[in-house]
């Protein structure tokens, strides 16, 4: 027996979610199909969970420098397994919402593994999805008008080491440590590995990071890069670029993890108690049915057109499976674009100049738009204006006075290019820099809008005053 619908979305994590609420809203009958929980990763292995860690080491750091706000504190204690429970809480507070707003939306789910079928007794066309249901029960068969494959991704690993989640993990087996390790190498310096280099330093873990190119956070603009390891620096992490880390060169001795790894013409090694493997994230694209469509699949994500259909113009494919940026948020509009178009309507796609890249590292970084050197290749003639949080009242009496933001902006058109961002509290104030962007303001424009004192955004209208020069405090 097959049950007709006019959209089936394999995988329920952000961007498959969402994408159903949305085509519930505009009257679609929809079914999802889940092999494990609701949410996908970013709920269950990724955004949240280790923002969780994050804040509990910012809690930690806090009062452990109490003293410097005249409170007197004698030492403070760690308790990791109260870390975890508070993070699993969270997670599971979330899972429930999640639930609450599929009933809420009369969205089926449907819990197991889904593949896309070709033409068959079911369709001329592809896209029947056979549920193989994970309790052994007789398959189920969805026959869809339309699908989106958001079936996501799962971290990578260097060809040929195998991640045992015990002594050598992926970011998502560091999530389930029992006991903070007292060493850690971290092999990656991208956006997850520095976060969680951050983190495991504000917990007093030791820890080194090897970075394969010359600069970590690498995506960033280069001062940002510079300004993020001088602070790691500051937290005592060991930051190494352009270290070749080899496969075969990690091994497990004597109850710790030797990473062998070449720099400047040297072979050296990293000692520690384990290490974490942050190098990517591959596209879930195996096993799923695609070789049963016309779907074409580059370099491991597959291959869509500006409203995210596939070759099969019936089939979609949104978040990190067709690569580009891979966010959640980034995930959720491109769910809602695809079944906005679904409707026969004319959304707008996801620009990834428009999007708003954060980490969430201490301090954390934020950006919008084209790096200094980004906007220099693609030929623009730039002015740029920096203001650092060492200016500002509000950052001194947070307490946290490292970083700055930076303007960058079309010399000839006065246009806002890029907002690029590192101190306390970025990733929330990025907003306002995401929002100049779509309304294509100009610095000035920015800077004309009166920033409350004291606040720490009064940092983005200095800055923006910087790019000609008129800053009022620097």
């Amino acid at each position: 027996m097959a049950t007709e619908y006019d959209l089936v979305i394999l995988g329920a994590g952000t961007g498959g979610y969402v994408a159903a609420i949305r085509a519930s809203q505009l009257g679609l009958k929809v079914a999802v199909v889940e092999k494990e929980k609701l949410g996908g990763t970013c709920l269950h292995k990724g955004c949240i969970p280790s923002k969780a860690f994050l804040r509990s080491a910012e809690v930690y750091k806090t009062v452990n420098q109490a003293d410097q706000f005249g409170v007197g504190i004698e030492k403070a204690s760690l308790n990791f397994t109260k870390v975890q429970e508070r993070k699993n809480g969270i997670v599971d507070q979330l899972y429930k919402g999640v639930q609450h707003l599929m009933k809420k939306g009369k969205i089926d789910v449907y819990k197991g593994f889904g593949r896309i079928l070709g033409p068959s007794i079911f369709s001329p066309t592809s896209g029947t999805i056979s549920v193989e249901n994970l309790d052994g029960t007789d398959n189920e068969m969805l026959v869809p008008k339309n699908v989106i494959i958001a079936t996501g991704s799962r971290p990578k690993s260097l060809p040929g080491l195998d991640l045992d989640e015990e002594m050598i993990l992926s970011s998502e087996g560091a999530l389930d440590l029992e006991e903070l390790p007292d060493s850690i190498t971290i092999i990656g310096g991208g956006v997850i590995g520095i976060e969680w280099a951050s983190m495991f330093a504000d917990f007093g873990v030791d820890v080194t990071v090897l970075e394969y190119l010359d600069r970590i956070l690498p995506l960033e603009d280069e001062e940002i890069s510079k300004e993020i390891q001088r602070e790691l620096k500051k937290k005592g992490v060991k930051v190494v670029t352009s270290a070749k880390v080899l496969a075969e060169s990690v091994k497990k001795e004597n109850g710790q993890v030797v990473v062998s790894y070449e720099h400047k013409g040297e072979t050296k090694q990293s000692v520690t108690s384990k290490a974490l493997v942050s190098v990517g994230r591959a596209a879930n694209v195996q096993d799923i049915g695609i070789e049963n469509t016309d779907i074409q699949v580059k370099n491991n994500t597959i291959s869509v057109n500006e409203y995210y259909q596939t070759k099969e113009s019936h089939i979609y494919a949104i978040g990190d499976v067709i690569g580009g940026l891979q966010l959640a948020h980034v995930a959720s509009h491109e769910g809602i674009a695809a079944v906005e178009h679904i409707k026969g309507n004319n959304p707008h796609p996801v620009e990834e100049e428009m999007v708003a890249k954060c980490t969430y590292s201490s301090p954390e970084v934020a950006s919008v738009g084209l790096t200094e050197k980004a906007a220099k290749e693609k030929g623009y003639k730039v002015r740029t204006g920096k203001f650092p949080f060492k200016a500002i009242g509000k950052a001194l009496v947070y307490g946290d006075t490292s970083g700055f933001v930076k303007f960058v902006s079309d010399a000839d058109t006065d246009d806002l290019l890029g907002v690029h961002m590192i101190g306390p509290h970025v990733t929330d104030m990025i907003s306002e820099a995401a929002l100049a962007k779509v309304l294509d303001a100009t610095h000035w424009e920015v800077a004309q809008t009166i920033h409350p004192h004291p606040s720490l955004s009064e940092a983005i209208g200095e800055a923006a005053l910087a790019v000609d020069g008129q800053e009022i405090h620097g």
